[in-house]
């Protein structure tokens, strides 16, 4: 008899759907050796989306899958990884995608969210904040009660963060004999943040927790200012840092990709951007740095600075 295999080391499946279903890749934790002891949560190994969204969405999504969500509406305001995802899962599992995003969608973001058939409503907006979410909710009522999954309030988002993602990451570093004194993530939704933090203090105590933002005037992809609106991140972050798009790019992509070779995004490179900051004041601990996703699609964005360089 023929069997499929996933988690025996095959990585073999029958169907995306078993793929999906069976095969959450822990993504590696990994010792950016040249920085100290400073580990990056590789995120960007998700497959959908090749972001930590990927676990957001199945976190939002598993209510329903019990139902078949086959030709329903689903609306959701995202500033990119969140909508690749949904596009992805709605060609999956039959679902109808309308993706409503902000003015600042990479060209690039654009384009992949059309090859899966999403539909893309771009608003003349600088960021998606409270007023922008409610709005896409009343637009979602409005339509026959189409589904709005609502990634800034459910506590779904920031739960399923706590048991999984977490949990990886406290098996990861207990497996290495590691403990994080200081965590530094993005504030997006506020919810991998603010899920992670829990869990790891949960487990190790006390751990700094540094939330990074765009600074005023900067747009970055995946990231937002705690102004806006976000949920849940007040409740676990102990700093926010700044951080201009220009120094997420110079500062943090450039710099990892030419002493680690990895390619990171902008929201990651933010996140790097903030870990030399901080560790000017902390020092030699052990540091946690949440890299959300990966370059490709920010290669536009990018090139500017590298050009100019």
């Amino acid at each position: 008899m023929l069997v499929f295999a996933g988690g025996d080391g095959k990585n073999v499946f029958p169907s995306v759907i078993d793929f999906i279903s069976g095969f959450y890749p822990t993504p590696p934790l990994v010792r950016l050796d040249r920085f100290g002891d400073a580990w990056a949560k590789l995120e960007f190994f998700n497959p959908l989306s090749r972001s930590i969204k990927d676990r957001t969405v199945q976190f939002l999504l598993r209510k329903y899958l019990s139902n078949d969500l086959r030709g329903h509406l689903v609306f959701e305001a995202s500033s990119g990884n969140v909508a690749i995802s949904l596009a992805a899962l709605a060609n999956v599992y039959g679902f109808r995608y309308r993706a409503y995003t902000t003015k600042h969608l990479p060209e690039t973001t654009e384009v992949l969210l059309k090859v899966l058939g999403a539909e893309v409503v771009r608003v003349d907006r600088e960021m998606i904040d409270e007023e922008f979410w409610r709005w896409v909710n009343e637009e979602a009522v409005r339509n026959g009660g189409a589904i709005n999954l609502n990634q800034f309030e459910n506590v779904d988002n920031p739960e399923g963060h706590y048991y999984v993602t977490g949990e990886e990451i406290v098996r990861q570093f207990r497996s290495v004999g590691k403990v994080p004194r200081v965590l530094i993530a993005g504030i997006g939704t506020g919810g991998h943040i603010t899920g992670i933090a829990r869990r790891l203090r949960d487990e190790f105590g006390r751990v700094y927790v540094v939330g990074v933002e765009p600074a005023a005037g900067s747009a970055i992809p995946g990231i937002k200012r705690l102004e806006s609106g976000t949920r849940w991140v007040r409740e676990v972050v102990d700093e926010v840092v700044d951080v201009s798009l220009e120094e997420a790019v110079r500062g943090g992509v450039i710099t990892v990709a030419r002493n680690t070779g990895l390619l990171i995004g902008l929201s990651s490179g933010a996140v790097f951007q903030a870990f030399l900051r901080v560790r000017e004041r902390f020092g030699d601990v052990t540091y946690l740095l949440i890299f959300p996703d990966d370059i490709y699609k920010y290669v536009g964005i990018i090139s500017h600075f590298v050009n100019s360089a």
